[in-house]
C-alpha cells in the first residue's frame, strides 16, 4: 500500500517514511505511526505522521 491515503494510515501501523533530509537521496526510515500530522484525506508526496521515536516524515510504504 502507498501513503497517499490517510485512510489507509492509523497509530501503531508500520510504515517506511522519508525524512526531511533524506528527500534527496530517498533513503526510508521504518518505524511505528503515533500521530498523523497531515489533515487533508490524501496528498501527492504521502502524509505526513510522527513516529512513536518522534521522527517525522512522509509515508511511503506501509507494512501490515
Amino acid at each position: 500500500m502507498n501513503g497517499q491515503q490517510r485512510s489507509n494510515i492509523q497509530p501503531g501501523k508500520e510504515v517506511d517514511i522519508v525524512l526531511k533530509q533524506d528527500q534527496r537521496s530517498g533513503k526510508l526510515t521504518r518505524g511505528i505511526v503515533k500521530d498523523l500530522l497531515t489533515k487533508s484525506p490524501n496528498h501527492p508526496h504521502g502524509i505526513k505522521v510522527r513516529l512513536e521515536d518522534g521522527q517525522v516524515g512522509r509515508v511511503k510504504n506501509i507494512h501490515s
